[in-house]
């Protein structure tokens, strides 16, 4: 009986302790997108991940304890050129036999004001994980919540673009991942 009511009172001090909104926070995948803007031989070129999801837990009241948890397919990449679409799974790119996912946790949000907060954490990409820090503006539109911002990155840290591709004369290092996802379930700013 001592134990039965030990551990539910653990379970109750936990449901106490969570803010009841942060059970409520979603994504809203048809409002959401993921792309990036890589160069090749000069040129921008777009592209976009179909799939991704995240879970969010942000705490308008004190932003500070805030967790945001981040998963990017990556045989989800597009470019729009069959071609193109049909390297980016392969062992050169993102090798998506071995890395299906590509994630980002969050380790610390500091709020700027406006509506503006710097996020950091840890990036996973293709087995290579970076310590990351990203500016995120957020903007309320009735119940949504649009949390965008811009990621720089360097693919051949992740290993994206191994071999032949490496060289950047042809393919670009710098990649620009720009994100914007819809939450429904986040308290006033």
């Amino acid at each position: 009986m001592t134990l039965r009511f030990l551990v539910s009172s653990i379970a109750l001090a936990g449901a106490v302790l969570a803010p009841a909104a942060w059970a409520q926070q979603q994504l809203v995948p048809a409002q959401s997108s993921v792309g990036f803007t890589i160069k090749q031989m000069g040129v921008p070129l777009q592209g976009q991940f179909k799939q991704f999801s995240a879970q969010v837990q942000f705490d308008t009241a004190k932003p500070e304890a805030s967790k945001i948890q981040f998963t990017v397919a990556t045989g989800s990449a597009t470019m729009g050129a069959k071609e193109t679409d049909a390297e980016m799974p392969k062992a050169p790119w993102f090798n998506v036999a071995s890395f299906p996912q590509a994630t980002f946790a969050s380790t610390a949000v500091k709020p700027l004001g406006g509506g503006k907060y710097q996020v950091q954490g840890k990036l996973s990409i293709k087995g290579q994980s970076q310590d990351v820090s990203l500016p995120v503006t957020l903007t309320q539109n009735g119940a949504t919540t649009i949390a965008a911002g811009t990621l720089p990155i360097k693919r051949l840290a992740f290993k994206i673009g191994e071999g032949d591709w490496s060289d950047t004369s042809m393919v670009a290092d710098d990649v620009q991942v720009q994100f914007k996802l819809a939450l429904s379930g986040v308290g006033k700013l």
